[in-house]
């Protein structure tokens, strides 16, 4: 059925009208209102961001690298500072032809073939944000050579900044370590643009890297106005950086430098303390790198010589070398047996022999030294005395007084690494091999041999504590209200009669009498030790046990020396460990290097009229001696392969310095077991020279 049409009236269509009017209306008050409502939104609300992006637009913004704090020792004198530095990177996302662009630098700045070899290898495995180096430290001709052509080399950015210099070279790599470029690692986890800045170097090692924060200071910025396709109008006003604090040491550079040269082309290391407030003197591992080198970016066949170097240049020894202390316990030792109630005049006789059960014990002397008291025991290094007082009072009586003297203790410096060592007793024995303490293990730790470690600053502060009675805390960064060291819980007559017989290892015919002072009116206190690193068979016991200039030398054994000065008065004391020296070579040797480190303290000019004197017959000093070392190996070795970013490898980390460690321990493993078994060192005594007029220039020192 059809429905009628409908009859629309003037009333409806007015109606009608009407709404769709209203609707409309009220569609147009809500889009106005909408627009209104973002232009108010982004006029006011994201009015900052917006302005940041066209003065973004407008302004180009480059950060200007911090100043580094300078590092200076205690008088001031710089250890680590700042010059000024022409250098050229290049951006690989802003590179259009790596090729040509490469082939232009490579004339301009002279650069050869290892070089470019290394750039390409950085360029391959750089992400590309990332700045690489093309030419540090270079002279104002070539870097103005480049400036002039940059607008025809795209992704070239030359920069004028500061470089890290350290005026002592190696005698202080170990001790301030080095700076490096940001790895693409650090960045994504800092996220900071400073780490992207051509220029900008981290620390990497050392104090370089411990105290980052305080050297680092606050980026600068330097602004410019450009068009929209990046063209030059002009200068803005720049934004000056804040430079990093100034570090304080407590160290004597002067000093740092005379110790690194004076241990000569050993493989080892010394510290030297400041007795009356346990402030560092010196901290010297050598041999050692150049870390202006690793600052300026370290070669491959550098990185590779100093790797392969079985002196381990790379290893901080002061902290990381862990080794037997030998007879340098034996004060340390007497100290805990007076406390244990030995009276000091109780003799021991000597026949070269000690036996207990089945086993047989012998000195270094082999025919004997007779009978000795506590005080010619230590001057003569007698193991047969502390063989049979280790045997009456028990080695757990020994061990308290071992790490109250510093052995065995972590301080609180700002080094990366610390080993420490071990003291043993029978809890320690039980904990970790699960076996009863014997004798023959007290018998090995009494003359520093069988478990006992330690490592050279331990021995340093060992030493300054004998000498001074004081629970001394070793410092490195100078402390003006440090408070003042406590005296031990220790006799001071105990102390006194130990001073005593280690004034007699040098002044009165002990085993030490090369390390006499030249200097009137100061005389030095001092312990030598030497310490087996190899198993002697018992084959080669019933031969005649080879002497350390017969055998190679990861063989030949370690030689130590503690001292303090003057005798009488205790100023200064000072520790020194030579890696396989074997006393092999008399002005190479312990007593002698102390001496001489003493002798800067109290009189300088005789102490490098000295060096001088000897200096010339090891090949020079340091810089000499590394200059023809490198020269060397680069005529043996024709250049490797480029190498990936070496940044990312901290120098007392590397593979070489992981291996050393993993010899040593492996080593430490061995005597221990040979010790458990009852066949430690000791069984052919500590190997110490019976006197000085006993021992020839090229002798071994061992009887």
């Amino acid at each position: 059925m059809a429905r009628p049409p409908r009859v629309m009236t003037e009333a409806a269509q007015a109606y009608s009208f009407s709404r769709r009017a209203w609707l409309l209306g009220a569609g147009q008050i809500g889009l106005g209102g909408l627009l209104i409502g973002r232009m108010g939104y982004l006029a006011i609300t994201q009015n900052e961001h917006y302005n940041l992006l066209s003065e973004r637009n407008r302004v180009s913004m480059t950060m200007i690298p911090p100043r580094r704090g300078w590092i200076v020792d205690r008088n001031g004198q710089p250890i680590a500072s700042n010059r000024t530095d022409f250098r050229v990177d290049v951006i690989p996302d802003r590179l259009e032809d790596k090729e040509r662009t490469l082939a232009r630098l490579r004339a301009l700045l002279e650069l050869d073939d290892e070089e470019v070899a290394q750039i390409e290898a950085e360029l391959k495995h750089s992400p590309g944000f990332r700045p690489v180096e093309i030419a540090e430290n270079i002279d104002w001709d070539r870097f103005a050579a480049v400036q002039v052509r940059q607008p025809e080399l795209p992704g070239v950015a030359p920069s004028r900044g500061f470089a890290r210099h350290y005026p002592q070279g190696a005698a202080v790599a170990h001790l301030i370590g080095y700076v490096g470029a940001a790895t693409s690692e650090q960045y994504k986890k800092a996220r900071d643009p400073l780490y992207l800045t051509p220029g900008f170097k981290l620390g990497k090692d050392g104090l370089e890297k411990t105290m980052e924060p305080l050297l680092r200071g606050t980026a600068g910025a330097k602004r410019v106005e450009v068009t929209a396709r990046g063209k030059l109008v002009k200068e803005l006003a720049t934004r000056p950086d804040v430079p990093g604090r100034t570090l304080r040491l407590t160290i004597d550079a002067g000093l740092q430098e005379y110790a690194a040269r004076r241990l000569g082309t050993n493989s080892g290391s010394c510290v030297v303390f400041d007795c009356t407030n346990g402030e560092m003197l010196a901290m010297v591992s050598m041999p050692a790198y150049d870390p202006n080198s690793f600052s300026e970016g370290i070669s491959q066949l550098e990185w590779k010589m100093l790797s392969e170097n079985d002196h381990v240049p790379l290893m901080n020894k002061v902290t990381q070398g862990l080794y037997p202390p030998g007879s340098t316990v034996k004060p340390m030792n007497g100290l805990a047996l007076l406390a244990a109630g030995i009276d000091p005049n109780d003799r021991v006789f000597c026949s070269g022999a000690f036996q207990v059960g089945n086993g047989v014990w012998h000195c270094h002397k082999r025919h004997g030294h007779g009978p000795l008291d506590l005080k010619n025991a230590i001057m003569q290094s007698c193991d047969i005395y502390f063989y049979e007082m280790a045997r009456r009072v028990g080695y757990d009586k020994i061990a308290p007084v071992a790490r109250a003297l510093g052995l065995g203790q972590k301080f609180d410096l700002p080094f990366a690494t610390q080993r420490y060592g071990t003291v043993p007793d029978s809890e320690w024995k039980r904990r970790k091999y699960k076996t009863e303490w014997k004798v023959a293990d007290a018998i090995n730790a009494s003359i520093g041999q069988g478990y006992v470690l330690a490592n050279p600053l331990q021995l340093a502060v060992m030493a300054s504590r004998l000498g001074s009675g004081l629970e001394l805390q070793p410092t490195l960064l100078r402390d003006p209200f440090k408070p003042r060291a406590q005296p031990m819980a220790i006799d001071p007559e105990h102390f006194r009669l130990i001073r005593e017989a280690m004034y007699g290892v040098v002044n009165a015919g002990g085993t030490g009498g090369a390390a006499r002072m030249q200097v009137p009116g100061i005389a030095i206190a001092a312990k030598t030790g030497t310490a087996q690193v190899r198993r002697i068979t018992t084959a080669e016991r019933r031969s005649g046990v080879l002497k350390n200039g017969q055998l190679p030398f990861k063989l030949r054994d370690h030689a130590l020396f503690v001292c303090f000065a003057p005798y009488d008065n205790p100023r200064y004391a000072a520790a020194v460990v030579l890696e396989h020296n074997g006393h092999t070579v008399r002005n190479l040797d312990t007593p002698m290097i102390g001496r001489d480190i003493m002798t800067y303290l109290f009189d300088r000019e005789r102490a490098l009229k000295s060096l001088a004197e000897v200096e010339p017959t090891w090949g020079g000093d340091i810089r000499t001696r590394m200059a023809a070392e490198e020269a060397a190996y680069r005529a043996a070795h024709a250049p490797p392969p480029p190498r990936p970013d070496l940044d990312d490898v901290a120098a007392s980390g590397s593979d070489a310095v992981a291996a050393a460690t993993d010899a040593s321990n492996a080593t430490a493993e061995a005597q221990a077991a040979d010790t458990a078994r009852g066949d430690g060192p000791a069984r052919s005594g500590s190997p110490e020279p019976d006197s000085e007029g006993g021992r020839g220039d090229g002798g071994s020192g061992r009887e």
